[in-house]
């Protein structure tokens, strides 16, 4: 590693990017959803056509990745706001990162089916 760099690689750093990379995603999101639904007023048949593509199994798998951006990225928004308001919060940052990656896997478990349960039918059947 080059002398004076900031970056260590560390879980910290990961943390850092994942935590913008998944707000940069649902900001993207957020974005198409105002347009998509705006297309209402313009035209109900394009839109009509838009929401029926949105049921495709691509679709539906960008939606569970949906799904683990907003888990993620709030789950580490909490972890940021225990690291800045907790005295203690710098000290076991990186206990408080692997409890948020741990309660982010259970909770994407969890969420597998009823989210992917549409494109798990029209795939393997009922």
């Amino acid at each position: 590693m080059p002398a004076g760099t900031l970056y260590r690689g560390r879980e910290g750093m990961w943390s850092w990017v994942a935590h913008r990379v998944t707000g940069v995603l649902i900001f993207f999101f957020l974005f198409v959803h105002v347009l998509d639904t705006a297309l209402v007023r313009v035209s109900p048949e394009a839109y009509d056509d838009v929401v029926a593509t949105y049921k495709t199994p691509i679709v539906n798998v960008m939606e569970y990745g949906l799904v683990a951006a907003i888990l993620f990225h709030a789950l580490n928004g909490l972890r940021v706001i225990a690291v800045d308001f907790w005295s203690k919060g710098p000290k076991y940052q990186k206990q408080l990162l692997w409890t948020v990656v741990g309660i982010w896997a259970v909770l994407m478990a969890g969420a597998f089916y009823p989210v992917l349960q549409h494109t798990l039918r029209t795939l393997f059947g009922s």
